[in-house]
């Protein structure tokens, strides 16, 4: 009985150091499936892979012009920062990462350069802002104009989909 429980010991330890490193790392090639406050597998990337600066552009969507990445991607300001600082960490950044920029992000059609900047955060990032509102993507906006994101209430405030003026957009009139 003995031997069984080592082997089972020293099998079972190797590979949850595997599973802890892999929930660990911080490389963004890759997402992880999580189950989360929606109840289904939910698609969270732990960051944004941004390379260089991040563009940001308009785009039109069942709400109206929009601001997005420049994959397209619905952008979002989240009602719980303040002060140009983000209060979106941990889980919350699973569900909602942050659009991060290497360099002064650009302003692509539509959008003032003027409006836009960055925030670093709590990890050494730095976060692209829009009229103060630092951005987020939605881990369950697969496809260019999905908005599924605005008007959620989670992780403590309000998530909207944010218009050209710098202004969020509120879905529910």
């Amino acid at each position: 009985m003995k031997r069984k429980i080592t082997v089972f010991i020293a099998a079972a330890v190797p590979l949850a150091i595997v599973l802890i490193a892999a929930g660990c790392s911080s490389t963004t090639s890759g997402s992880a499936y999580s189950s989360g406050p929606y109840g289904s597998a939910v698609k969270a990337s732990a960051a944004n892979a941004t390379v260089g600066a991040a563009k940001v552009g308009v785009a039109n969507s069942r709400l109206g012009r929009i601001v997005v990445s420049s994959g397209g991607r619905t952008l979002y300001l989240f009602e719980k920062d303040k002060n140009r600082r983000s209060a979106c960490y941990g889980q919350c950044a699973k569900y909602w990462p942050p659009l991060l920029t290497h360099g002064k992000p650009v302003a692509d059609a539509g959008v003032k350069q003027s409006l836009l900047g960055v925030t670093r955060r709590a990890n050494a990032g730095k976060q692209v802002t829009y009229a103060g509102h630092p951005l987020y993507r939605f881990a369950q906006d697969t496809r260019r104009g999905d908005t599924k994101g605005e008007g959620i209430q989670l992780f403590g405030a309000g998530w909207e989909v944010l218009s050209p003026a710098g202004k969020g957009i509120d879905s529910d009139g």
